[in-house]
Parts: structure tokens; C-alpha cells; sequence
């Protein structure tokens, strides 16, 4: 190993008490990865235990700095000062434990001398403030090592996919809290890109029409629940919680949530269905908006003022793994050289969310998209390029979860809730969880159907979580709508997944042409499907629908009926 330019002028990595060992450890060349005393594991990110033997005897050692490229791509898009694109983002699995995996760049190399397999080896760059050497932290880059023998596979995990079901725990009682739940109210603000209003004005429009629809006042709600809540709200991703809502329209919840820490988007939902269950409250106002696209007008145009970055937080970002594209573009390049799934595969869900959008005047982009245009569009971050990326909007969307013994008095006959699938059986950490899917879906995808008799064969439409394309063939393959790997044949050029076929697939245009609603924008297709009022996209006959909101950690999947 050795150490590369003396300062690159790139953000610097936050360093702690607990990390510092590693951040600076490159000043002497040599990596250096906590190891449990008890039972020889490497841990990483650094732990006061061992995750493995529960051991707490745990300290820094030296490793060999060799590693196995596991996965890599080209970042087209993004940007930090120090590190302009293209840059090659990568992950590697140390030789002396594969379970230990980096996020790094790749360095000295043209990204088509790269191949998953190959031998990789630590060298360092200095990063920090150019006159401060003891603030100088060390980032560990990776070249292609220059003894390379056979590529070896990537270590995909010590359990193949679809044997993580059988770690799903069994219901804790014969009694389903989904049962005393229903949904009776859904509505949606005005949508569209850079609308330049505020937040809280889309949250409040949207919050109405929801109570609206249910046939309430705002006088009946006596529970708010939003994700991902108030600490989350900068970049256009929020509202500013139920604090800002409350203070908006004055309502005095007995039971309120918001956080990130959930089963994502469609964790205020869940939470909500647990406290009609028990009785906290009747009837639950969930939200979620953006307005991320006026969020970057604005700094365009210097209204909001946004420093570059100095540090960079994390064990990704400071290598330039700013985006969750960056992780989900190394699972689909996996995916593609484990299954023979191809950018053609991906092509399919894009132009099947187009045609439907066709269909939704409420759609951000509605017209028709070829497959030369999608194979053709400008690159993101390898293989990803524009078309495989959701839409960034402005809106909001609002449901109504209403206790089920109060719903049916209301405007609208309820839609029932089935069953939900939480359970995580992966690691949360983005670049330490499954290689060749969309981290923690297989969990919840198990745990649904331990819920249900249902089978995904009664499905009758499907919502799925599209923030990538390559999110939404995760979420097919492990719900059961065909077998792990078996997406490509499966779409069978995208006529299994059209409004006439196997598996009606985000029929309104999915967030890929409708617009980044962050998966309550599924949940209100769904219920719309269900009740018949979906138009000329309407699915015949449609009484259960399938919905998983999130993309990555952490993310959930939800089983709605129609109450026939």
C-alpha cells in the first residue's frame, strides 16, 4: 500500500473518538478494521460489540489492505468539491473477511479495465484542511492490485436469497392488528415541477381533501402521523412534521408520530393502524410531501443559500456515494452479471409506468417513451441513466387510517387492510446488506405473507416502490411475483406487467412518470384502484393490491382488499 497526493481538497470524513482509528490510519499506509478478540471477526463500522459472538473485547488491527471488487459504477450526475464527475464509485470485501465491505473509489484505472472479481489494494488520500495536520484524515481508495490471478465471485452472502424466509419469525398471536384497521380517506395536493409554494401550504391542501373524502371534519382527527418527519425536512424532502401541520390547522392529536427510523415511507400508516388497533386513537391523518424541485429553484436562484459541504458524514459520502442511486446502480450490475438481467430489463418497468402515466392527468410526464429513448437517455451513475430515476416534484398525499368499527359510517365504503410485512433480516447499512438485491426487502416480503392466506397469485394489481427502476424488480421478485433472478423473463417485454397482464404494475405511472410522492403516492393509487376509481386506467375486477413503500433502508410492504 502506499499513500497518494498529500491533499485533494475533496470534504473531509467526520471523525469521532470511535472511528479515528480508521480515518487516520492511512498516515502510515496501512488499513486498520476493529476485530473481535473473542471469535476473530473483523467488525465494520466500528462497535463497542461483536456482532457475530456478542463479544465485547473489540480492537483496531492491522489488515492486509487486498480486497475483492464486489461491485462499481460510473457516476455521471453528482458532484463534491474536490471530486468532480465522472468518478468511478466501488465497493470491495476485504480478503481476510468478506463480510467486512468498503465503499470506496476505484483509482489508477480506466473503469473498463474493472470487473467484479478482481483483486483490488488499498492506497490513501489525504484529505482535511490543506495547513492542518493533525485534523488530516486518510480515505482508503482502491486500485486494481498488481497480482491478479483468477476473479473470484463475489461473496453474495452466506444464505442464497430465498432461504431468508425462514428466519421470518411466526406471529406473536393469532390475533392481527391489521383486522380492527381500515382506510377511509385518501387525498393529494396539486402536483407538478417547481409549483413555488410552500410545504405546509401542499401538506394542508392534500390533508383536506383526505379528511374530505373520508366524510370527516378535522374535528374527528385525533392522530397525525408523518415520515420522515421534522429533522428530515431539509433538501425538499418535508414539511417539517406534525408540528408544522398541527400548527397549521390547529388539531389536537391523542396519539402523533413522525421519524425516519420506521418501516419507511409506509411506516406512518403501520404505526397508525397499531394505534386504532389499540385504542389511542379513531381516526389517523398520515401525510408525506416534497417539494424538492422548488427546493433546487430556489437555490438556483440564491433564495436559500447552500454551503459546499466541508466534511461529509458517513462511511459512503466522503467517496463521493452521495446518492442512493450509487448503491442501488452497484445491487443492478450484480443482479445483471449473477441473472443475465440486462438494461433492457429495466427499460420495460420504465416505459410500463410511462404508458400508464399516459392515462393520469395528475402525471408529471406523460409522453410516450420509446426504448431507444430510455436505452439512449443521458447517463446517471452506470447503468442507470435519466429514465431510470423517479421524477423529483413538488406535492403532497394524505390517507385517512381510520379504526375499522368507525368506518363503516363514513362517506366511502373502507378499504380493508390485510396484512404487513416489516420484519429486516439484512443489515441495514446500505453497502453492508444483500449484493445482487435492493437491501431489506426479502424480510418484509417473507413476513407479509406469514400474515395472509393470500398468495401473491391474488394479487390483482401491484404498487411497487419506483425510486429506481431496479427498486421495483427488487420488490417484484421478492414478493413472490416470480422467482429471485427470474424478473428478466418474467416481464416478458413488459406485457406481464401491463394493466391487461399477470401483474398490473403502478398504474398510475409509478413515481418513475408520476412523480416522487415517496410511496404514499402508491398507497393512494392502490386504495383508488380498489375502489373502482381509477378511470380510463381502471384494473377490471381489482379487489387486493399489493403496495411496498421505501428504497433501501428501511422500507415496508403492505397487503390492501377491497371490503366485498
Amino acid at each position: 500500500m502506499k499513500k497518494s497526493a498529500p491533499y485533494s481538497g475533496r470534504p473531509a470524513p467526520v471523525v469521532t473518538p470511535e472511528n479515528e482509528f480508521f480515518w487516520t490510519s492511512g498516515a502510515d499506509g496501512v488499513l486498520r478494521i476493529q476485530e473481535c478478540a473473542s471469535c476473530s471477526a473483523l467488525i465494520h463500522p466500528p462497535q463497542p460489540v461483536c456482532r457475530y459472538c456478542r463479544g465485547h473485547d473489540i480492537a483496531p488491527r492491522a489488515v492486509s489492505g487486498f480486497a475483492t471488487l464486489i461491485g462499481f459504477t460510473v457516476n455521471h450526475r453528482f458532484a463534491l468539491p474536490g471530486l468532480p464527475p465522472p468518478y468511478v464509485v466501488a465497493q470491495v470485501a476485504l480478503e481476510e473477511d468478506p463480510r467486512v465491505r468498503l465503499t470506496t473509489n476505484a483509482v489508477e484505472c480506466e473503469p473498463g479495465e474493472l470487473a467484479l472479481g478482481m483483486r483490488m489494494e488499498a492506497v490513501f488520500e489525504r484529505v482535511g484542511e490543506e495547513d492542518d495536520d493533525e485534523g488530516a484524515a486518510w480515505l482508503p481508495l482502491f486500485r486494481p492490485a498488481a497480482e491478479q490471478g483468477e476473479p473470484v465471485p463475489p461473496p453474495y452472502g452466506e444464505e442464497e436469497p430465498e432461504q431468508l424466509r425462514r428466519r421470518v419469525r411466526p406471529m406473536a398471536t393469532t390475533e392481527k392488528f391489521e383486522d380492527k384497521a381500515a382506510i377511509t380517506g385518501i387525498g393529494m395536493s396539486d402536483l407538478g415541477r417547481r409549483l413555488l409554494v410552500s410545504p405546509v401550504s401542499l401538506t394542508v391542501q392534500a390533508c383536506e381533501r383526505a379528511v374530505a373524502d373520508a366524510g370527516l371534519t378535522l374535528a374527528d382527527i385525533d392522530g397525525l402521523a408523518t415520515y420522515p418527519g421534522a429533522g428530515a425536512a431539509y433538501g425538499g424532502f418535508g414539511e417539517g412534521g406534525v408540528t408544522a401541520l398541527e400548527t397549521a390547522l390547529g388539531i389536537e392529536p391523542t396519539w402523533y408520530n413522525g421519524g425516519s427510523e420506521t418501516f419507511g415511507p409506509g411506516g406512518s400508516l403501520i404505526s397508525a393502524m397499531l394505534a386504532v388497533a389499540g385504542g389511542l386513537a379513531r381516526h389517523v391523518l398520515c401525510f408525506r410531501t416534497v417539494w424538492e424541485s422548488s427546493y433546487g429553484e430556489l437555490v438556483k436562484r440564491g433564495k436559500i443559500r447552500q454551503e459546499a459541504p466541508r466534511t461529509a458524514d458517513g462511511w459512503m459520502k466522503p467517496f463521493g456515494a452521495v446518492s442512493a442511486a450509487h448503491t442501488l446502480a452497484q445491487n443492478a450490475q450484480r443482479h445483471f452479471d449473477r441473472y443475465g438481467t440486462t438494461r433492457e430489463t429495466l427499460g420495460w418497468i420504465a416505459l410500463n409506468q410511462r404508458a400508464n402515466a399516459a392515462l393520469n392527468p395528475t402525471a408529471v410526464y406523460r409522453d410516450p417513451l420509446t426504448m431507444d429513448d430510455y436505452l439512449g437517455a443521458r447517463p446517471i451513475t452506470t447503468p442507470f441513466g435519466l429514465y431510470d430515476c423517479d421524477v423529483p416534484c413538488d406535492g403532497s398525499v394524505a390517507v385517512v387510517v381510520s379504526a375499522k368499527d368507525a368506518a363503516h359510517d363514513l362517506a366511502r365504503p373502507p378499504v380493508l387492510v390485510e396484512a404487513v410485512g416489516t420484519q429486516i433480516l439484512e443489515r441495514f447499512e446500505w453497502d453492508q446488506s444483500t449484493l445482487s438485491h435492493e437491501p431489506q426487502v426479502l424480510g418484509q416480503s417473507a413476513h407479509l405473507w406469514t400474515r395472509t392466506s393470500l398468495r401473491p397469485e391474488d394479487v390483482d394489481v401491484a404498487e411497487l416502490y419506483d425510486g429506481f427502476t431496479f427498486n421495483c424488480l427488487s420488490w417484484i421478485e421478492a414478493l413472490g411475483f416470480c422467482g429471485i433472478g427470474e424478473a428478466k423473463d418474467f416481464l416478458d417485454g413488459g406485457k406481464n406487467i401491463a394493466r391487461d397482464g399477470v401483474l398490473p404494475l403502478n398504474t398510475h405511472g409509478g413515481q418513475l412518470s408520476h412523480g416522487r410522492t415517496h410511496g404514499l403516492g402508491l398507497v393512494h393509487e392502490a386504495i383508488t384502484q380498489l375502489r373502482g376509481e381509477a378511470g380510463p386506467r381502471q384494473v377490471s375486477g381489482a379487489r387486493v393490491a399489493a403496495v411496498s413503500t421505501g428504497g433501501l433502508a428501511p422500507s415496508s410492504a403492505i397487503l390492501f382488499r377491497a371490503d366485498v
